[in-house]
């Protein structure tokens, strides 16, 4: 696994009150606590911030949303970078603004639109470029902007027909952590069974499900959990059975020896050995 420079920040999503209860059109809004870590590991409040809220339906109240919470933690340089379309990623104007920022900060919403409206452009060789050889250079990323970190990417899925094949719809991401498959909004949408299923599929990949208002900090092979919430690994190298392949669309899956950590604010995995350091019982919370 090449050393890798820069800085990446899932984060589980934690969504304000929106005009619809749909992912792709609620206003996400991520507090203080998680955007004061983006906002650290940046650089502080003088980093090139810029918000790409690519994935979402309203792009324009998404961007004045984050410019907002960014402001209120003091910071002085955020711009908003609304891509649409392919051509809009090839745009000099945003060449220059990814070429330039601190942070890239993916909001929430379709995570498809992500894959193919950056996926494979100049914008994406930058991202890739910088993420591998920049120290300090940070890609953060909500809810969608989260999920379209990983190559294998999660793009949708029932979780009411939980552990059925086929209950999770998978396509390709950015690629920027391809050792993962990271979900979102896990705890409070009962996202275990497409989590399940992706992990059956890319058994040599690390399922990771975040709970809202709860990131990572992926650095050095290594992530940290903060925020409230929980994190939960699925780790599918054991695997004993695991019947995915042989089953029609729609039957129940069987998987055995699936290994699960659940890990919160403070503890640490390490991606290169898979290892888990949790903090000790007494520990104060951070």
């Amino acid at each position: 696994m090449q050393k890798i420079k820069g800085t990446l920040i899932p984060i589980g999503g934690n969504e304000d009150k929106g005009i619809e209860a749909d992912e792709m059109y609620t206003l996400e809004f991520i507090d203080e606590g998680i955007l004061y870590h983006v906002v650290k590991e940046a650089g502080g409040t003088d980093a090139n911030i810029v918000v790409i809220p690519t994935a979402s339906s309203i792009p324009v109240e998404i961007g004045e949303n984050y410019l907002t919470a960014f402001n209120t933690l003091g910071c002085k340089n955020v711009q908003v970078l609304d891509i649409r379309s392919k051509e809009d990623s090839e745009t000099q104007h945003a060449i220059d603004l990814v070429q330039n920022a601190n942070c890239i900060m993916f909001s929430g919403g379709d995570q498809s639109k992500i894959a193919n409206k950056i996926g494979g452009t100049i914008i994406h060789d930058i991202l890739l470029h910088r993420y591998k050889n920049e120290e300090g250079f940070v890609i953060a990323g909500t809810s969608a902007g989260a999920m379209a970190m990983a190559k294998e990417m999660i793009a949708g899925g029932s979780a009411t027909e939980s552990f059925i094949k086929g209950a999770v719809n998978m396509y390709k991401g950015l690629g920027l952590i391809p050792e993962l498959i990271i979900d979102t909004h896990f705890i409070k949408r009962g996202r275990f069974g497409r989590i399940s299923e992706a992990v059956a599929q890319f058994p040599k990949l690390i399922g990771l499900g975040l709970a809202e208002d709860t990131g990572l900090i992926i650095k050095n092979n290594c992530f940290e959990i903060i925020g409230s919430g929980m994190v939960i690994v699925f780790d599918g190298r054991k695997i004993k059975h695991n019947n995915h392949n042989i089953l029609e669309e729609g039957t129940p899956m069987s998987l055995t020896n699936l290994k699960t950590h659940i890990l919160s604010n403070g503890d640490r995995f390490n991606i290169k050995k898979k290892k888990v350091e949790v903090l000790p019982i007494e520990a104060p919370f951070i």
